[in-house]
């Protein structure tokens, strides 16, 4: 018997891999008593997992995916999620509206550059879904109808925010209260 390391090197794709895992995909289910992080058309696997790392720690673990989508399983995704895709409830659709026809009772916030509110200006107080845009191009112009669009204010020095930063933002803000002593 020969033992090699050759097969490692060639699924790491990295100099620091000490270890490789396998596991079977799945998709959760989403509760409807949980506040959501909604994804639409997200193309870069690292910045969704990304946004999975961070929207764990804020327990904000129910994620929708609308297509056309990343892979929540691509090892990009996996390697920076750090392990919070593990935990992470995630199911894709098709188009937004059929996420909206199963959870659009709740209150819907939007983030786009042209919103109604800044995001200090608004208080969940229930449940709600926080809509986020592709990395490109943001959200489609309709989505300024849904809910109430938010924009986190910055300094005119930049377009707008990377989106795995501005998700994170809005998760923190929206659900401080939990962590306030």
């Amino acid at each position: 018997m020969v033992q090699t390391d050759k097969i490692f090197h060639v699924l790491s794709q990295k100099e620091n891999c000490y270890v490789i895992g396998e596991f079977t995909k799945y998709e959760g289910q989403l509760e409807k008593t949980a506040s959501h992080i909604v994804l639409v058309n997200p193309s870069n696997a690292g910045n969704m997992g990304t946004i999975m790392r961070s929207a764990l720690g804020f327990g904000l673990n129910q994620m929708a995916i609308i297509r056309p989508a990343v892979d929540a399983f691509d090892p990009k995704v996996v390697r920076a999620s750090m392990g919070a895709i593990f935990s992470t409830n995630f199911v894709y659709f098709e188009d937004f509206d059929e996420y909206q026809a199963q959870f659009g009772e709740r209150e819907l916030y939007p983030f786009m550059l042209d919103a109604k509110k800044s995001l200090h200006e608004i208080r969940p107080q229930g449940t709600f879904s926080l809509l986020f845009g592709n990395e490109a191009t943001g959200l489609p112009d309709r989505f300024a109808q849904i809910g109430t669009s938010v924009i986190i204010p910055h300094s005119n020095r930049i377009d707008s925010l990377n989106l795995p930063i501005a998700a994170s933002i809005a998760m923190y803000e929206t659900t401080k209260q939990q962590f306030e002593s």
